[in-house]
């Protein structure tokens, strides 16, 4: 708080107006299911996205990164266009939404930092967005709802960033609550907030640091995969998204595919979605151990059916399904890289850390980077 306060006068030779946080995520079960309808449990976590911000009457947009050497000052216009791969396409793309909308946003000194390792699979794309949207309606008093934050910049992401990705990444870091997993219903987008109290255990990130950029992966190629799935089923049956549709369904209809890549792919959501529930109903009777092992499961199906591991993630699931105080890991996010999460018993977290970090260097040849993280809170100012 004190460093990019400081970072920030020494910048603009001024004092930041405002700070604000916005978390990144894990998701706990129910991966690649939300742009399928499907119902997943993400948790915001304690890292995250800072903002440091105050109004210009320059009618400029400067864009400053603690984490990246390049800037941009830009002039206002009616609209924008992004520019490369360049960080700040993320907030820019929520100015220019908030612009076309024909919202007054006369100009902005930004400083942004951010904790969240980039490409780790953590959200830090939706951290991003979130905060600038938040940071716009608190700053310039727009009055939009969360629900309605959550929304736009799932659509900065869509359709100015350019990957498909469904509403969960944004609904966690917009509603996320300490101690809480969120039951979203990605289609109704009705959510219940579920215990998620750890008791003995805590949760243990493990990043692989193989980075991956959703828009380079083949995150879109899944995205037409359940498309063209979906639409073979639905020859034979009345439904509107893949997860509604249960397994019995699914066995019996499944020869309308006619794909074996397609079906692995078909079933991975089916079933998913499926353990999603069971996990909701375990949580509630606050049974850890039952939603370990569902986690394993999430892994397993991500692996073989719908093929977005890859040897890094496999190495860190095979070595806690070993490790005696492990109940439960799996991949989280979108993979090709990125994060798994593992639950861990409290005492045998630094042990757990110096072993998993040696056996993933023996197989890989260079570190994963291990931290305990708490389910926090979402999006708000720093005081």
């Amino acid at each position: 708080m004190a460093d990019i306060k400081e970072e920030f006068q020494k910048r603009f030779q001024r004092k930041p107006g405002h700070v604000f946080f916005s978390p990144g995520r894990v998701n706990l079960i129910g991966e690649h299911i939300d742009y399928n309808g499907g119902r997943v449990m993400p948790g915001a976590i304690s890292l995250g996205t800072y903002l440091a911000v105050s109004k210009n009457t320059n009618k400029v947009f400067r864009f400053e990164c603690l984490n990246f050497p390049e800037t941009a000052t830009l002039g206002l216009q009616s609209s924008y266009k992004k520019s490369g791969k360049e960080w700040f396409n993320y907030p820019l793309g929520v100015i220019n939404y908030f612009l076309a909308e024909e919202y007054s946003v006369p100009g902005l000194d930004m400083l942004f930092y951010g904790d969240l390792p980039i490409g780790a699979g953590l959200s830090s794309s939706a951290s991003i967005e979130v905060l600038m949207a938040y940071a716009l309606d608190q700053l310039f008093q727009f009055n939009t709802s969360r629900l309605d934050i959550a929304l736009l910049s799932k659509k900065v992401e869509n359709e100015f960033i350019g990957v498909n990705c469904g509403i969960m990444d944004q609904f966690a870091v917009t509603f996320g609550e300490r101690n809480r997993a969120i039951l979203l219903n990605c289609d109704t987008l009705e959510y219940e907030l579920l215990p998620f109290e750890t008791g003995q255990y805590v949760l243990a990130i493990i990043n692989t640091n193989k980075s991956r950029n959703l828009s380079d992966s083949k995150y879109n190629e899944r995205f037409e995969e359940c498309r063209a799935a979906l639409k073979a089923l639905q020859k034979e049956l009345s439904a509107r998204n893949l997860c509604d549709i249960d397994m019995e369904s699914f066995q019996l209809h499944k020869h309308a595919i006619n794909d074996p890549v397609l079906e692995k792919r078909a079933m991975h959501v089916v079933s998913e979605n499926l353990r999603v529930n069971q996990a909701a109903k375990v949580l509630k009777q606050g049974n850890l151990i039952e939603f370990g092992k569902l986690m394993f499961e999430s892994h397993q199906s991500l692996k073989d059916l719908y093929e977005v591991s890859g040897i890094e993630l496999d190495t860190i699931v095979v070595f806690c399904k070993d490790y005696e105080d492990c109940i439960g890991a799996r991949m989280t996010g979108a993979g090709f890289g990125g994060c798994a999460i593992a639950l861990i018993k409290k005492d045998s977290i630094e042990d757990f850390t110096k072993k998993v970090i040696e056996y993933y260097k023996n197989k890989i040849g260079y570190d994963p980077t291990v931290f305990a993280s708490e389910i926090g809170e979402g999006v708000g100012e720093i005081s």
